[in-house]
Protein backbone atom coordinates (compact mmCIF):
# COMPACT_ATOMS: atom_id res chain seq x y z
CA UNK A 1 0.00 0.00 0.00
CA UNK A 2 1.53 3.15 -0.99
CA UNK A 3 0.48 6.79 0.69
CA UNK A 4 -0.51 10.10 -1.67
CA UNK A 5 2.49 11.63 -2.93
CA UNK A 6 0.87 15.42 -1.90
CA UNK A 7 -0.50 14.62 1.46
CA UNK A 8 1.13 11.56 2.50
CA UNK A 9 -1.46 10.61 4.81
CA UNK A 10 -4.08 9.22 2.67
CA UNK A 11 -3.98 5.73 0.84
CA UNK A 12 -3.44 5.64 -3.09
CA UNK A 13 -3.47 1.80 -4.59
CA UNK A 14 -3.47 2.63 -7.78
CA UNK A 15 -3.03 6.18 -8.82
CA UNK A 16 -0.53 9.05 -7.07
CA UNK A 17 -2.73 11.17 -5.19
CA UNK A 18 -5.64 10.90 -2.82
CA UNK A 19 -9.01 12.06 -3.46
CA UNK A 20 -8.92 15.57 -2.37
CA UNK A 21 -5.04 15.69 -3.31
CA UNK A 22 -6.42 14.91 -6.58
CA UNK A 23 -8.95 18.16 -6.56
CA UNK A 24 -5.77 20.38 -5.95
CA UNK A 25 -4.15 18.70 -8.72
CA UNK A 26 -7.11 19.22 -11.43
CA UNK A 27 -7.84 23.31 -9.61
CA UNK A 28 -3.89 23.49 -10.90
CA UNK A 29 -4.71 22.77 -13.85
CA UNK A 30 -7.17 24.61 -14.64
CA UNK A 31 -5.92 28.21 -12.76
CA UNK A 32 -2.18 28.16 -12.65
CA UNK A 33 -0.59 30.19 -10.79
CA UNK A 34 -3.65 31.41 -9.76
CA UNK A 35 -3.81 28.83 -7.37
CA UNK A 36 -1.06 30.07 -5.71
CA UNK A 37 -1.10 33.37 -5.66
CA UNK A 38 -4.51 32.82 -3.65
CA UNK A 39 -3.09 30.35 -0.75
CA UNK A 40 -0.31 32.67 -0.32
CA UNK A 41 -2.86 35.49 -0.19
CA UNK A 42 -5.57 34.04 1.91
CA UNK A 43 -3.80 30.89 3.73
CA UNK A 44 -0.99 33.20 5.53
CA UNK A 45 -3.87 35.13 7.31
CA UNK A 46 -5.45 35.18 10.71
CA UNK A 47 -8.95 33.27 10.43
CA UNK A 48 -10.93 36.67 10.44
CA UNK A 49 -9.02 38.08 7.85
CA UNK A 50 -8.71 35.27 6.01
CA UNK A 51 -12.78 34.80 5.50
CA UNK A 52 -12.44 38.59 4.63
CA UNK A 53 -10.30 38.03 2.06
CA UNK A 54 -11.84 34.91 0.68
CA UNK A 55 -15.04 37.22 0.21
CA UNK A 56 -12.75 39.86 -1.25
CA UNK A 57 -11.67 37.14 -3.98
CA UNK A 58 -15.07 36.08 -4.35
CA UNK A 59 -16.63 39.25 -5.16
CA UNK A 60 -13.23 40.46 -7.16
CA UNK A 61 -14.01 37.12 -9.77
CA UNK A 62 -17.33 38.16 -9.64
CA UNK A 63 -16.23 41.19 -11.28
CA UNK A 64 -14.31 40.03 -14.15
CA UNK A 65 -17.03 37.70 -15.19
CA UNK A 66 -19.69 40.55 -15.03
CA UNK A 67 -16.98 42.28 -17.49
CA UNK A 68 -16.36 39.91 -19.72
CA UNK A 69 -19.57 38.80 -20.26
CA UNK A 70 -20.80 42.36 -20.85
CA UNK A 71 -17.55 42.57 -23.78
CA UNK A 72 -18.52 39.73 -25.14
CA UNK A 73 -22.15 40.46 -25.54
CA UNK A 74 -21.04 43.98 -27.21
CA UNK A 75 -18.71 42.36 -29.69
CA UNK A 76 -20.31 39.23 -31.16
Amino acid sequence: MFTCYLCEKEPCYVRYFCEKCRRIKHHLNLSGDRVYEVLESVLCRSEDKQNNKIQMEINEEIENKKYHLKNTKKHP
